[in-house]
This record gives C-alpha cells, structure tokens and sequence, in this order.
C-alpha cells in the first residue's frame, strides 16, 4: 500500500473556529462556474441547509457580503459572487499555484525519511 501525505489550508479565529478553507474555495469556485447556488451544490455533491449556514457564518466573521442572490424569476435563481468573493477565490489560487509544489514536495520528503527511520 502506497501512502501520500495531503494538507488542507484554511483560516481561522483566535478561538479556533474555522471559517474558510479549502473547501469552501472549491465551493466559491463552483459558485462562480456555474451561476447558481444549487448547481454548486449538486457538483460538490454537498447538501444545501449546512453549506448555506457556512457561507453566513463566513460572511458574518469576515464582515462583508460574498454572495449575490437573486430569488426565482423565469430562469430561477441565481448565485454569484462578490467582487470580494472573488478576491478571495483569487487569493487561494494564488496561494495553491505558488505553493502547492513547494508544499508537496516537503511533504514527500517528509514520508521518506519516516519510511527510512521506521524500515
């Protein structure tokens, strides 16, 4: 059996309250593609009651809005994001683009030597 190490980046409060992660950049991200709230959903396979909560609660502890929602009409709903939203769906690109690599490949390093201490 092969091992990988994986990490995850999010952000939290002084109380250790996470807020915003990676997750929620995917979640972001297919807000963005799509359109739409639900569709979002429906490709993250995720269930809309407890992800609507979250993306309160970041809106709540960041201080400004990160969604637009337009109810219904003719075409149905529709979901986008802010400009602010955006810049934080810019900055985890940017994050993952530049240290996605560095970051893997300290962590393959890592699972050597812990394979060459315990063999």
């Amino acid at each position: 059996m092969a091992l990988k190490l994986k990490y995850k980046i999010w952000l939290e409060t002084d109380e250790n309250e996470g807020v915003l992660g990676d997750g929620k950049w995917y979640l972001l991200k297919a807000i963005d593609e799509t359109g739409c709230l639900n569709d979002a959903l429906k490709k993250l396979g995720l269930s809309y009651r407890k992800t609507w909560d979250n993306l309160v609660k970041i809106e709540e502890t960041l201080g400004f809005k990160i969604l637009e929602k337009q109810r219904g009409g003719a075409s149905g709903g529709q979901t986008t994001l802010t400009e602010k939203g955006k810049a934080i769906v810019r900055a985890f690109d940017k994050f993952h683009d530049k240290y996605d690599a560095i970051i893997s490949q300290g962590l393959d390093e890592m699972l050597e030597e812990i394979k060459k201490e315990t063999d």
